[in-house]
């Protein structure tokens, strides 16, 4: 058997030091794709993973704040009903210092909650990491192989 033939790179001719194999070279740029892929994935759950923690926390704070307010309402029916003998003050005044209280409360974690929105940021360097490599990806066309080069890899010439 020829010596070619063993070796589907092989156009005949001696191969250089360092030379790779249209195989290898395919398998090298495909670890390579693969790695940069898990890359960017790594990369945007560090970013997203402190901005979904803000996000949590605003959340939280924002349901707390409805329900207060919530809770107020009915706290103002309640002294309405009972707040004529609180600390010896009118009805009305006593039930407007309770609700206000409650109210004054709803607003704090209100604030507490949009500032934990206004914190987050949207991933600037995994969207810029993902928008070269696609750069990179739209510009990368490979040349087809000809009819030639496929029989010689196949081992169909020598």
């Amino acid at each position: 058997m020829p010596t070619g033939a063993a070796d589907p790179s092989s156009n005949g001719r001696a191969p250089y030091e360092g030379e790779r194999s249209v195989g290898q070279l395919f398998a090298a740029a495909t670890a390579d794709l693969s790695a940069l892929v898990h890359d960017e994935i790594a990369l945007a759950k560090a970013e997203l993973r402190a901005d979904v923690k803000r996000g949590v926390s605003g959340g939280v704070s924002l349901t707390v704040a409805g329900v207060v307010a919530l809770a107020s309402v009915p706290m103002l029916s309640a002294a309405a009903a009972f707040g004529i003998h609180a600390l010896g003050l009118s009805l009305g005044w006593s039930f407007l210092i309770v609700a206000g209280a409650y109210l004054l409360l709803a607003v704090v974690l209100g604030l507490l909650a949009w500032r934990s929105f206004s914190r987050i940021e949207k991933p600037v360097r995994t969207i810029e990491g993902a928008q070269k490599t696609a750069d990179v990806l739209k510009n990368a066309r490979p040349r087809p192989a000809t009819k030639e080069e496929i029989d010689r890899a196949l081992g169909r010439i020598p």
